[in-house]
């Protein structure tokens, strides 16, 4: 299939961002992209999603691309083993299909959850969210519980 300079053939260049094939291939990535993140949020390589999920790293990985398109029963189980509803992945998702950009702020958020889960030491933790509840309590003006 011919392909052009943005990645996208001819046919869906044509089609236009509001045609319904290409809303659905947005939101495919969307999907994708929201799995990819939560994986990341609980340190787990493709290879161990793929694993839970019982599917290859290469198909998890089509997954995560939105180059495979996702049944309703995978990700049923994918929030299972991510530990989210099924409608987490959608959650961001314009009704035109298009993905509404993180801000800074977010992928802050998301980074230092990411890191967090991969603090092994529980005392670490526990240290990590009291200074994280003081530091916003000093923000908000407020004494600290």
């Amino acid at each position: 299939m011919a392909e052009t300079m943005a990645g996208q053939s001819p046919a869906a260049q044509s089609e236009g961002e509001d045609h319904p094939t290409v809303r659905a291939r947005m939101a495919d990535r969307h999907v994708g992209a929201r799995i990819r993140e939560r994986r990341l949020m609980l340190g787990l390589s493709q290879q161990q999603l793929a694993a839970m999920i019982g599917v290859t790293y290469q198909q998890a990985h089509k997954y995560e691309r939105g180059l495979n398109r996702i049944s309703a029963g995978r990700l049923f189980e994918i929030g299972l083993v991510l530990d989210v509803p099924v409608s987490w992945f959608f959650e961001g998702l314009g009704e035109d299909g298009a993905t509404q950009p993180l801000g800074s702020r977010q992928r802050m958020c998301l980074e230092l959850a990411r890191n967090f889960a991969l603090i092994d030491n529980e005392k670490h933790q526990e240290a990590l969210s009291q200074m994280a509840r003081a530091l916003a309590a000093q923000s908000q003006g407020r004494a600290v519980d």
